[in-house]
C-alpha cells in the first residue's frame, strides 16, 4: 500500500557528503520500522541502517559514525546523510518499509523502493 521513492543519488567525490531522500506516499509512515539497504554490483544486498517507529537507530558497523538515519513522520521522509564517502560506497541504495511495534518486532509486507545510485569516484 505504501510507495517509497528514493531519491539523492548522484556522483560524488571521495570525501565527499550526500543526503538521500526516502518519501512516502499512500500511507503515513508513523507505524513503519524504516530502513535503507545498499547493493554493489557483485555483492549482496546490504543493511545500511534502520529506525525504529520511536526513533531507535542501528547501523552497520563498517558505516557507524559516516552514515545517519533519521526520520521526519510530519514529512512522511526517511532521510540517511552520507559523510566521509568512499568509493566503496558506490551502490544502489534502498529505502525500505516494513509495519513495526515497538523496537524489536516488524510484521506484514515488506515495501521497497525503486533505488537511487550513489557513485562516489574521483
Amino acid at each position: 500500500q505504501v510507495q517509497l521513492v528514493e531519491s539523492g543519488g548522484g556522483l560524488v567525490q571521495p570525501g565527499g557528503s550526500l543526503t538521500l531522500s526516502c518519501a512516502a506516499s499512500g500511507s503515513a509512515l508513523s507505524t513503519y520500522h524504516m530502513a535503507w539497504y545498499r547493493q554493489a554490483p557483485g555483492k549482496q544486498r546490504e543493511l545500511v541502517a534502520r529506525i525504529t517507529t520511536g526513533g531507535s537507530t542501528n547501523y552497520a558497523d563498517s558505516l557507524k559514525g559516516r552514515f545517519t538515519i533519521s526520520r521526519v513522520d510530519a514529512e512522511n521522509a526517511v532521510y540517511l546523510r552520507m559523510d566521509n564517502l568512499e568509493p566503496d560506497d558506490t551502490a544502489v541504495y534502498y529505502c525500505k518499509a516494513r509495519r513495526g511495534l515497538g523496537a524489536n518486532l516488524s510484521y506484514g509486507p515488506e515495501y521497497w523502493g525503486q533505488g537511487t545510485q550513489v557513485t562516489v569516484s574521483s
